[in-house]
């Protein structure tokens, strides 16, 4: 890492205080798309998820001394976790997909977990050192797991696509195909901005699509004003948190696998601002930071969060990397999480629509285990290695389906393929290095 100093790294002198405002509001058309997105597919409220984002961003800035230019928002690792724990429902119409509200504290309580394993590592890392610690979770589990995630979840994808077609037809699947086909031609084809929102397009096109479809239902929006009282204290309260191993195991499985996201986008932001993060403030308070900020979020009955590449992107290109100016960008988040017109708006996004986005997303969630296989070299040559993998893919479907009971405790797919996949790969002789 080179030790000189570039860009900008105190945005209100060299710029002036309106000019470095401007930047927090360009990093929150960044972090939007994708951090309402999350709740969108698991059924959280918009506000709140907003708010925490906001919080847990200023926490990461305090914990990390206000050093390092990160914006914690959704993660898009956790959406397996939620739909495997509480998967969203459709109502008695079939006219949209609502919260599950019986299962969400559920979750809530595993992104809690989730978090303290951030923390839980950074105190391992802190004895042991991030190579030793990092040994316990290689490639050949952790991808496999990535793949079950994302195949456990399609179905899923497929009923949102058709939960209207008994009420309004088979036209109803058209906004599905159209969000599919939008995100496909704006990330192969699209330039700039374009290129990097295509989620975000693929919605304002399909959404569009629906409306004269008449599977928009704007009835969401009555009684919602533009200026109101904060989430707990109106219409969307914070979902509470509740406990059970399922979930806990679920969310901490994800959180093992985020980890290794958390530490390549600390890298990623080092690299952008040509200084060491990874060193100083370091590794361990970037993940607490990031475990607690997460923590927080679901005490508060937000999603999980993680560090921004998008953010990180932005920071490239204008070269700025002054931590303040992701800290307006956390009030800005703040301050709309207040209007319930935002949660309400983007809950009247039809379930087809919903259901488009998620069979490209979870299909991603599955590429992305199988790029995990193939960046880390895993030597399918050799028989531990098929047998790993074989083991953690069919225990997770079959017990996905079928539930393994013991002693009163109930362990699901994807909870019984981990464990079997980490005892495997401690037992088997051979590890890949």
């Amino acid at each position: 890492m080179q030790s000189q100093t570039v860009g900008i790294f105190d945005a209100p002198k060299e710029l002036g205080t309106g000019k470095t405002i401007v930047l927090g509001f360009q990093h929150v058309f960044a972090m939007f798309g994708a951090t309402v997105l999350v709740p969108i597919i698991t059924g959280l409220s918009v506000s709140v998820t907003l708010f925490c984002a906001g919080i847990a961003t200023l926490w990461f800035h305090f914990i990390t001394k206000r050093k390092v230019p990160i914006f914690l928002g959704s993660s898009f690792a956790f959406l397996g976790a939620f739909e495997i724990v509480a998967p969203k429902l459709v109502n008695e119409s079939g006219a949209q997909v609502v919260p599950n509200l019986e299962k969400l504290p559920y979750a809530c309580g595993g992104v809690v977990f989730a978090g303290l394993t951030y923390v839980i590592i950074a105190g391992l890392i802190h004895i042991f050192g991030v190579k030793k610690v990092m040994k316990l979770f290689p490639p050949i589990v952790t991808g496999p797991m990535i793949v079950l995630i994302g195949l456990i979840l399609a179905p899923s994808a497929v009923n949102n696509i058709t939960a209207l077609v008994p009420t309004h037809g088979a036209i109803s699947v058209l906004p599905a195909i159209v969000a599919i086909a939008v995100a496909i031609i704006c990330n192969i084809w699209g330039k700039g901005m374009v290129k990097l929102l295509p989620i975000l397009i693929s919605i304002i096109v399909a959404y569009i699509v629906s409306i004269p479809l008449n599977l928009v239902d704007f009835s969401i929006m009555e009684g919602r004003s533009v200026v109101s009282l904060p989430p707990f204290a109106t219409y969307s309260p914070f979902v509470g948190m509740k406990f059970e191993l399922n979930a806990i195991i679920t969310f901490v499985l994800v959180a093992l696998a985020a980890v290794c996201e958390h530490v390549g986008d600390i890298a990623a932001i080092s690299a952008t601002c040509n200084r060491n993060y990874i060193e100083d403030p370091g590794l361990i308070r970037t993940l607490l930071g990031d475990g607690i900020g997460t923590s927080i979020a679901g005490m508060f009955g937000g999603p999980a969060n993680t560090t921004y590449s998008e953010n990180t992107g932005v920071v490239a290109l204008t070269g700025v990397c002054d931590p303040v100016v992701m800290e307006i960008a956390a009030v800005i988040a703040i301050l709309l999480s207040l209007s319930p017109l935002v949660d309400g708006l983007i809950n009247t996004i039809p379930t087809p629509v919903i259901g488009g986005m998620s069979f490209i997303l979870y299909g991603m969630i599955s590429a992305v285990g199988l790029r995990t296989l193939v960046e880390y070299k895993v030597d399918f040559a050799k028989s531990r290695n098929v047998l790993i993998a074989a083991i953690i893919m069919v225990s997770g479907f079959a017990f996905e389906a079928s539930p393994l009971h013991i002693a009163g405790l109930e362990f699901k797919g994807l909870a019984t393929a981990a464990i079997f996949g980490i005892l495997l790969n401690f037992i088997l002789p051979g590890k890949d290095e």
